[in-house]
């Protein structure tokens, strides 16, 4: 009888093709729709790289869009950006990958970004790799 060797991957796939070509022209095409399909996939995604070793759990994005963004008048958005963007840069570190991604990156590209226009989609691009990186990371190494 040969040895038997647990598999080290999860059981599960995480996606790996995010792009911000896709999150805007999708997006053009389903009204606004697909973007916060995208990021309701990565608070699902992060929760389940990173839960085991951090011990939070991020807010799904149905709920902070649907429920409290015009509750709080867009300010736990705001919250919730840079607290996933906090935990998608430890998560990064803590694997060993190095792409530089934090809440630096929301507040410098997303927000004061927004100033010169292009800074939003600076940021989608930098966390739709980031996010890419570590799934394709977990689905390696679990």
């Amino acid at each position: 009888m040969e040895n038997y060797q647990p598999s080290v991957a999860p059981v599960g796939q995480l996606k790996t093709n995010r792009s911000l070509v896709k999150v805007i022209l999708l997006g053009l095409i389903t009204f606004g729709i697909y973007p916060l399909v995208v990021y309701s996939e990565i608070s699902t995604s992060i929760n389940t790289i990173a839960s085991r070793y951090d011990g939070k759990k991020t807010m799904h994005y149905a709920l902070v869009f649907f429920i409290f963004s015009w509750l709080t008048l867009g300010i736990v958005p705001l919250v919730w950006s840079h607290n996933i963007s906090s935990r998608i840069g430890n998560e990064l570190r803590r694997r060993g990958i190095t792409y530089d991604f934090s809440a630096a990156t929301f507040w410098l590209w997303s927000v004061l970004g927004s100033l010169i226009v292009v800074g939003p989609f600076v940021y989608i691009h930098k966390l739709c790799k980031a996010m890419n990186l570590l799934c394709e990371h977990y689905n390696i190494n679990g």
